[in-house]
């Protein structure tokens, strides 16, 4: 990896930024300094936003679709050659299990070479239209795309947008959050090695009301892309709208898990433990939310109760079920959650426990599972982005829907259910992007398309439906 004081990547070199400044990097795992990032503002985003746009007009823009592909695919074989010591790096820097970060560099693999099969398959169409006439439409790249990358997912983040932009035809500037990035820089390293060239993948670290308020604002950009939470998703909407740049934002959700009393019981407790405690709770599409029929909630919760309360948490090298969340910040907020839960009486079913290896000094939060938890409630509406699963009782379908419904997001959702005319019916009534029968989440979902209802957010990310997100229609037409 490049020294911490030169971060910032810009036309294929590595700097500091140009104020000089750093931010250091603490370990979640024990709270200690691993490093220190250079803190980029406007002035370094400026250089990247003329060097995306330099490549776009030169190199990049010239470059055959199918040689586009090959670069990618290249990189994703590159990732796979590096993943012991690109797992290493995200472990250390987020604080997740090694199993977890080494699922999370092959899914970053998998995105590059996924799109890099795509990049020569993007066609446009014809148009019947008046005699003497032809009409193509076109798919083009957008431009110069901007990246705002959130700290759960650093390498997957960076393969699921760069990849995407790239193939479709785009360069790029990339704001990673200041949280947690080092595995992006050394990805960046490897796209060097592999001959990406200059200027087609810019990457500025620095804070977030710093470089990533330049990015989202400045007016080279002809896109962005964000994943956080809603707040700052309406900042960055508001920014670049006043250049009228197009935005994909993922923001977040409060996903539920909805179980009929039809249900295959262990298959569904293995798979709602695993989708709260993955990455400790840290995720978009976690299932936050566990929904239960009411004929058979107190006998689900004794089920899920004894499964909770064998999960073990621990230091990113102990490899068990959690490791810490990304901050003190973080954990003060998951911890708040649940004190005010405490205090409005809800009750603590079942929690986790510390390994040896949680050490003090370290982000740690016991995975808990509270309930029943009123469907109004903050636990019930608001996203903890943290290992706490709230259970809700339901009467029937419609109850069902109504609460799980019943909230600003709508991201994804689990239905279980041994009925196939049921899964059908709340599949359709579910206001999500992806819903799931007798599932949840599948591998990193590259082929999906991912993205949300209402303040979950708007645009898709991942599979082929991503690369229209990165590519804008042109008509041509033609008099012969």
């Amino acid at each position: 990896m490049p020294q911490a004081t030169k971060s910032i990547y810009i036309n294929g070199v590595w700097k500091a930024s140009e104020n000089g400044k750093q931010i250091d990097m603490l370990a979640p795992s024990n709270g200690k300094k691993i490093g220190a990032i250079s803190r980029g503002d406007k002035a370094d985003i400026d250089k990247a936003v003329f060097a995306a746009r330099s490549a776009f007009e030169g190199v990049w823009g010239q470059m055959a679709a199918v040689d586009r592909g090959r670069l990618l695919s290249r990189l994703g074989v590159k990732i796979l050659e590096n993943i012991e010591q690109l797992a290493s790096i995200e472990a250390l820097d987020t604080g997740k299990p090694m199993t977890l970060a080494r699922n999370d560099i092959t899914a970053t693999a998998r995105y590059f070479e996924y799109y890099g099969g795509a990049a020569d398959k993007i066609h446009g169409e014809t148009i019947p239209f008046l005699n003497g006439y032809q009409v193509m439409i076109l798919r083009e790249p957008r431009g110069v795309a901007g990246h705002i990358i959130p700290w759960n997912y650093p390498a997957q983040m960076y393969g699921r947008t760069i990849a995407c932009a790239l193939a479709a035809g785009n360069t790029t500037v990339l704001k990673p959050a200041e949280e947690a990035c080092m595995s992006i820089i050394r990805l960046t390293e490897l796209a060097h090695e592999v001959g990406v060239p200059p200027g087609v993948i810019n990457l500025v670290t620095g804070l977030g009301e710093e470089a990533g308020a330049a990015l989202s604002a400045h007016n080279g950009i002809d896109f962005m892309s964000f994943t956080g939470s809603p707040e700052v998703g309406t900042l960055i909407q508001k920014a670049a709208a006043e250049n009228h740049v197009p935005c994909v934002l993922e923001l977040g959700g409060k996903s539920p898990q909805i179980v009929f009393d039809d249900a295959n019981v262990d298959e569904a407790i293995r798979v709602i433990i695993a989708a709260i405690i993955q990455n400790t709770g840290q995720t978009c599409s976690a299932g936050s939310r566990v929904l239960v029929q009411r004929s058979i909630f107190e006998e689900f919760m004794d089920a899920l109760a004894k499964r909770f309360r064998s999960i073990k948490v621990g230091s990113h090298e102990s490899d068990l079920d959690c490791g810490p969340v990304i901050s003190q910040v973080q954990c003060e907020r998951v911890k708040g959650f649940l004190e005010r839960a405490r205090k409005n009486g809800i009750e603590l079913i079942a929690e986790g426990s510390l390994d040896e290896t949680a050490v003090a000094s370290g982000f740690y939060v016991t995975p808990a599972l509270l309930g029943p938890v009123d469907p109004a409630s903050e636990l019930a509406q608001d996203e903890v982005f943290g290992p706490v699963l709230a259970a809700i009782p339901f009467d029937d379908e419609d109850d069902a829907i109504a609460i799980a419904n019943g909230t600003q997001f709508g991201l994804i959702a689990g239905v279980w259910t041994e009925s196939g005319a049921r899964q059908i019916r709340m599949a359709k009534r579910l206001r999500v992007g992806q819903v799931y029968l007798n599932a949840y989440g599948a591998g990193g979902g590259i082929e999906l398309p991912f993205g949300g209802f209402k303040k979950s957010g708007h645009g898709r990310e991942k599979g082929f439906e991503a690369l229209k997100e990165y590519t804008v229609s042109k008509t041509v037409v033609i008099k012969h």
